[in-house]
This record gives structure tokens, sequence and C-alpha cells, in this order.
């Protein structure tokens, strides 16, 4: 963002961390956003590729900021958008890990992060207590869906050989408590 946004918001009464919200008002497209410099030229305001495409803008095109107060975020759930996805031993722990580089998710959004030299996608499914949320310094749950194109393997079927006759009754040996039949008095 310019540095002039910078000083427009320092004298409002505005929450902290500084949160905004995105808006390509043409297609009807909201994410949410944090801000890591006040650097850029007058009139532009820098954004990852991959948020581009989730506001679906083009280089130049028009975007409305405002600023926000989000909830923090107690609960996400992400689906990742690729097979891929499945091939990393710890995929909480590299999620936490690639988290700390943003500062909200919007429920809807398809985030990229970076790991081994790849970039994977994940589609933020869900977040709670708000469709979008604050996760700077917060204590939030993950939950993983299936990656999209995933198929369950199918587990192999019993042979008949080990089938259990219904049948044949096994007789207890040996002591039995309440072996007895029971009578009404």
């Amino acid at each position: 963002m310019p540095p002039s946004a910078l000083e427009i918001l320092t004298r409002l009464n505005i929450n902290y961390p500084m949160l905004f919200k995105l808006t390509n008002r043409k297609m009807n497209r909201i994410t949410h956003s944090g801000v890591l410099e006040f650097v850029a030229d007058e009139g532009k305001v820098y954004i990852p590729y991959w948020m581009m495409r989730n506001l679906l803008l083009d280089e130049g095109e028009i975007l409305h900021v405002e600023s926000t107060a989000l909830p923090i975020a107690t609960f996400s759930r992400f689906q990742p958008q690729s097979e891929d996805f499945l091939d990393i031993t710890n995929p909480k722990a590299v999620l936490e890990n690639c988290l700390r580089f943003f500062s909200c998710l919007t429920s809807g959004d398809i985030i990229a992060i970076n790991y081994n030299s790849k970039v994977y996608e994940l589609c933020v499914l869900e977040t709670k207590p708000g469709n979008a949320v604050t996760i700077i310094e917060c204590d939030m749950n993950v939950d993983f869906a299936p990656p999209v194109g995933y198929k369950e393997p199918e587990r192999p079927k019993q042979e008949d050989d080990m089938a259990v006759d219904e049948e044949y009754e096994v007789e207890p040996s040996g002591f039995v408590a309440f072996g007895g039949e029971g009578t009404f008095t």
C-alpha cells in the first residue's frame, strides 16, 4: 500500500493489527489481508498472484480496500487442490509454519504455500468463528478434507475360508459364571 494510506490510517481510530477487506466490485469477490509494507506507488496496491486469482483481478484493475476488524480464529478446514499434498510427512506442521506469513483467512479462498521448492494450493473450506478470521497470535485447530480427486483405496476382501459358520456354537469349558437357568417365583 502507499505511504499516504498509512498516514490516513494513523489519524483514524483503527484496530491493530491492521487488516483490510479487499473487494473486486465488478466481479463481486471479497477476501481479506494484512499489510506487509507501506511502500507502494501512490494509487497502487501489491498483492500476491493467488490473491488476484481469488478476486478474479487482472493487473491494473480497480480494487476497493477498506480497514476492517476480524475475530480471532479458533478453527479452519483446508482442502488440498492436488494429491501431491499427501506426500508431505507432517502436513499440519508444514501448514502451521507457512501460515506464519499470513495475517488472516477467508472461507472460499485458495491460498498458496511453498514447501520444499513446491507450491501447494489449499482451499479454505471453513473458518470459525466467522467467514473471515485473523490468525495472528492465535491457537487455531486445523483439519484437512481429502484432496481434490482423491479416492479411498479399496480394502482387500476377506477370503471365504475365514468366514465364521453362524450355526456352529462353541460350548464353554471350565467355570462359567451365571451359567445356569433362571427361575421366577
